[in-house]
């Protein structure tokens, strides 16, 4: 715990010191979506959806920022639709004033889902992993998204997402 609240200081002080490095924007793109686990029985097809929503940097230091995103996220499989809106919180690495690699927490909540045989968890846990480049304001991003918790209550079912998105900073 004093470990973690040292983190959100040295953030805190970091923000406030490179205010001026603040970015807001947009992105969406699409998702390939499927689930994973031990209980899963027989072939899966994956989920073609989308996502769209809200993105925010702020610059730690020239190389380092902080990356939260409000987005929408249509995932499942094939003929069973899971929508989250997911809050994913990135540590974004920048190299050659163009290219990044970030990762970090997914926090994931349902708002739309098409079970009827089981009630989902409402919660979802995930890791996001990626990779960005920025030209301008316009940046685009590839991204793997691994579930941690089980979707289902005690069953083996984690969701798994790949993105591609294209975005614009308005500011």
């Amino acid at each position: 715990m004093k470990f973690f609240l040292l983190i959100i200081t040295i953030i805190g002080f970091s923000i406030s010191s490179n205010a001026q490095d603040i970015k807001f924007g947009f992105k969406g793109g699409v998702n390939f979506s499927t689930i994973n686990g031990n209980d899963i029985r027989g072939d899966i097809d994956g989920r073609t959806g989308y996502h769209i929503g809200a993105v925010a940097q702020v610059g730690l230091t020239d190389m380092l920022a902080l990356q939260p995103e409000l987005i929408y996220s249509a995932q499942g499989i094939k003929n069973l639709d899971i929508d989250y809106i997911n809050i994913p919180v990135l540590l974004k690495l920048k190299f050659a004033e163009l290219f990044s690699v970030e990762a970090g927490p997914q926090f994931g909540f349902i708002i739309n889902d098409e079970y009827t045989l089981v009630e989902p968890e409402g919660f979802d846990f995930s890791g996001a992993v990626g990779v960005g480049v920025e030209l301008g304001s316009f940046f685009g991003q590839l991204r793997y998204n691994i579930g941690f918790t089980d979707i289902v209550e005690n069953v083996d079912i984690k969701n798994s997402n790949f993105q591609v998105s294209v975005g614009y900073y308005i500011f």
